[in-house]
């Protein structure tokens, strides 16, 4: 029984959904010399796993001014990060992409969402599974969802088994505060240091291209 607690205790500790609710935050993480109004941006939505390592990586990429954590896809309104934890209020943990397509285009965002995770995977991120951890796109034009079915059928063509789920955008909920910019002000958090941090380098290593 004591072998079980502690294999419990330790399998928390790598959990996506173990976090410190007090935590401060402020959106601060924004590429070289930009610093230009939301609302003048382009946006993108994704989601493939806990979205503390999605923002982390988007938030790499040169272009990409902001990102914001939150849900996506599924029908309760507001939702809170208790409700999504059940994995039964089908939303995602996803993450809104703020980005200069002047800078980076949306066909690389899509080749960096494709490029930073497993989308064999189904409903499962390295030691995260369920739902609300699924790999999705969700799209806001018909030129967005053409880009990403292109990019899925290379995928296929050339071997690779694709769980994403491809659906148009419907609402997306900004996270609690605690949760944005998560990788940046916790490095130390074992989740982080154990999944987030690898990722994110494992990334980094792929496509050094694209970084700020």
């Amino acid at each position: 029984m004591k072998i079980l607690s502690v294999l419990l205790i330790s399998f928390s500790l790598m959990s996506c959904a173990q976090s410190d609710a007090s935590a401060s935050h402020s959106h601060s993480s924004k590429s070289p010399g930009m610093n230009q109004p939301l609302d003048s941006l382009q946006t993108a939505y994704f989601a493939s796993g806990c979205f503390w390592c999605v923002e982390a990586v988007f938030e790499s990429v040169n272009g990409v001014q902001e990102v914001v954590s939150g849900y996506s896809g599924g029908a309760s309104k507001n939702p809170s990060y208790e409700e999504i934890c059940t994995g039964k209020s089908g939303h995602a943990e996803s993450v809104k992409v703020y980005y200069d397509s002047s800078i980076v285009s949306y066909e690389t965002l899509v080749e960096v969402f494709f490029n930073s995770h497993d989308p064999s995977t189904l409903n499962r991120q390295g030691p995260d599974a369920g739902t609300q951890y699924r790999s999705a796109i969700f799209y806001e034009t018909d030129a967005e969802r053409e880009i990403v079915n292109a990019a899925i059928n290379k995928l296929k063509a050339s071997g690779t088994k694709v769980t994403t789920i491809v659906s148009p955008l419907d609402v997306f909920w900004d996270a609690e505060d605690y949760h944005q910019n998560y990788e940046e002000l916790h490095p130390n958090q074992p989740y982080v240091r154990s999944v987030s941090i690898p990722r994110l380098n494992a990334f980094k290593a792929k496509m050094p291209e694209v970084l700020k």
